[in-house]
């Protein structure tokens, strides 16, 4: 394979961590003026191959070349010395800071930084690529889709030729997906080289001209994206077959109403009003979802609904019982289960076993008339949910930490459905799982629908939205834009709805 070919070649690549090998001998090759999809599940190597490329970490074993020369990588530093640049999928902006701050943050140019040249430079890129930005506004006040836009530009103003973008439509609109897309391939176009890491594989095959899949740490193949389709790069990835349309029964006559709110509006951290004047009705045996942008008020909406948020005006009812500003204690005694959107802060306890999470909602059904806790039933109770929700795990002893991301998804999600809720509130189930593992947890959605529990779906991912709901409420800045039935409603209405555009009632 000679190097002089490619922007990238890493050749035979080897990560170890304690316990396990992340990178397990790894071959990839990017050529110049392509994008490259890397597909893989949860815990495949994907983020640990990027992280070397990026000089984060540094490999056991192997080899890089950039443009035809061999390089070691001991920094990001020498990464972007060298034109690599990387797209986090959490942003690493400094939010009070104004787009033209965040990019000088950790240039070198002697002791002095000319900001009018800096400002120059950054408004002839803002031009040239439409990025619609203005340098001057501070990070915080822009939406999701524009603090994107302030890390690729950061990445233009250093000339990176190969960009390495994770998961980068997670948080977008169709449209600023369909922006995204016709930027990337004037990148391609200018010659350079885009690494595209993304769980939606509709998107992979739009974007890509190649695809390399991981599994396991090792490379199962890399693929013409003209030679392959949807299902056969899904096979790839979890070495199965994997439905990707999850047939939701017809909707029954409307239960009984579980959840109501009137006219709430709630505070965000800023001290103004993020969810304001929202009402709505969830039935048992019924899916609303809730599509919009990250940042609407949608987060605020969740923690008001389980008493971690104060609502300023309006009344919640659950059963027909008023919650408003209860403690979360009292509204959750009520059979409600809430998957909260961050789960690695909030969701579990990550020095506990995974049988003490397990058990935490359901532990005083293991007290015994001694008032001491029945510790090998409770191993049976932990078992078992191990086995029903396939929980990757060598034992019920291991820290909670030490599970996958994917395994500690479903870790949450086990625990919160053993209590056998009346409402289940769930905030981006399968954000960052890969296409096996959202098979699975959007199975178990419709499984709790099916049996008479009412579902609250917040998601960002508008195709999961439309696929699991019965009906869909669109927020924008913390109104509803209006509810719609999905399967009469176009997914372009709905974008336009995410992007502000109120819908008219006929």
């Amino acid at each position: 394979m000679p190097v002089e070919e490619y922007a990238v070649v890493m050749k035979d690549i080897v990560k170890r961590f304690p316990a396990v090998t992340a990178n397990d001998h790894v071959s990839l090759t990017v050529k110049k003026g392509e994008i490259h999809a890397l597909l893989g599940e949860n815990g495949a190597g994907k983020t640990t191959l990027m992280n070397i490329l990026y000089g984060l970490y540094s490999p056991d074993h192997g080899e890089i070349y950039i443009y035809g020369r061999r390089v070691e990588l001991r920094s990001p530093k020498d990464a972007i010395r060298l034109g690599i640049g990387m797209v986090h999928q959490h942003f690493t902006l400094v939010p009070p800071f104004t787009v033209l701050e965040n990019i000088m943050l950790g240039m070198e140019n002697g002791f002095i930084l000319d900001k009018s040249l800096v400002r120059e430079r950054v408004m002839n890129l803002i031009e040239k690529y439409n990025l619609g930005l203005d340098p001057d506004y501070e990070v915080w006040s822009l939406s999701v889709g524009q603090q994107q836009k302030v890390e690729i530009l950061k990445l233009l103003y250093r000339n990176a030729k190969i960009l390495i973008l994770d998961e980068p439509t997670a948080v977008l609109t169709p449209q600023e997906v369909k922006s995204l897309f016709n930027f990337l391939r004037q990148m391609k176009n200018e010659g350079r080289s885009v690494i595209f890491i993304s769980h939606k594989l509709n998107e992979v095959m739009e974007i890509s001209d190649r695809v390399t899949v991981l599994r396991k740490g090792r490379v199962v193949g890399t693929k013409d994206i003209r030679e392959v389709d949807e299902h056969e790069l899904a096979k790839m990835m979890v070495g199965r077959e994997v439905i990707f349309r999850i047939k939701r029964p017809s909707k029954k006559a409307d239960g009984k109403t579980v959840l109501k709110t009137d006219d709430i509006w709630v505070m965000g951290d800023q001290g103004l009003h993020v969810v304001r004047g929202v009402s709505l009705e969830i039935h048992s045996g019924e899916i609303l979802g809730i599509a919009g942008v990250s940042g609407n008020g949608q987060k605020e909406f969740a923690g008001a609904l389980i008493g971690v948020r104060r609502v300023t005006r309006g009344r919640i009812y659950i059963n027909g019982l008023d919650v408003t500003n209860k403690p979360p204690s009292e509204i959750l005694s009520l059979g409600v289960s809430y998957i909260p959107e961050d789960r690695e802060d909030v969701g579990y306890f990550r020095d506990a076993s995974i049988r003490d999470n397990l058990v935490f909602k359901t532990r005083y059904n293991f007290l015994r008339r001694s008032l001491f806790l029945d510790y090998s039933e409770m191993d049976r109770f932990a078992d078992d949910i191990i086995q029903e929700y396939a929980i990757d795990t060598p034992s019920r002893s291991l820290p909670a930490k030490n599970l996958s991301g994917g395994n500690r998804q479903k870790l949450v999600i086990a625990r919160e459905l053993a209590i056998n809720p009346r409402l289940l509130i769930v905030n981006q189930p399968t954000r960052g799982l890969d296409v096996g593992a959202t098979e699975y947890v959007r199975r178990r959605i419709i499984e709790q629908r099916n049996k008479g529990v009412a579902v609250l779906l917040i998601s960002e991912d508008l195709e999961e939205v439309l696929m699991l709901s019965d009906r869909v409420a669109v927020f924008y800045e913390g109104e509803v834009m209006g509810i719609v039935d999905p399967e009469k409603t176009s997914i372009e209405e709905i974008g336009l709805m995410m992007a502000g555009v109120k819908r008219v009632e006929n």
